[in-house]
């Protein structure tokens, strides 16, 4: 292996213990479209990959279009078993979140089902900005 690819192998390892060690544990709730109008973007689609942010982490619009790698560690019920489907899912920041407490997401319906059982309607995640 040439130092050129040891040197990239390296730098993706870092990456991604960087982002692993920033990771903020908080909740998931699924929301259901429309997911436009946003606050950020007002009646342009960002697609269905998206979330809305809680209040500090919205920050009065600073977060929009911020993306964030969001992960389920479990379910809110333990009694429940296979809560997470052991993905990760990217998400755009559109809009804020009124309701949520501090550390939650709201994602779309799409974004939610690829980490976890949509019936659930709330698991505990870990997410980092990417």
């Amino acid at each position: 292996m040439d130092v050129m690819t040891k040197a990239l192998i390296l730098i993706s390892m870092m990456v991604c213990l960087t982002s692993v060690a920033n990771a903020i544990s908080g909740e998931a709730i699924l929301y259901r479209p429309p997911y436009a109008p946003s606050r950020c973007f007002g009646p342009k689609d960002q697609g269905v990959m998206v979330a809305r942010a809680h209040g500090s982490l919205f920050a009065y619009g600073k977060a929009c279009g911020w993306k964030y790698r969001v992960r389920c560690t479990s379910g809110k019920n333990k009694a429940i078993p296979n809560a997470c489907t052991g993905n990760t899912v990217d998400v755009t920041i559109v809009d804020r979140c009124e309701t949520c407490g501090a550390d939650v997401l709201e994602l779309s319906q799409e974004a939610f089902a690829q980490i976890a059982r949509p019936e659930l309607g709330k698991v505990n995640v870990e997410y980092a900005q990417i």
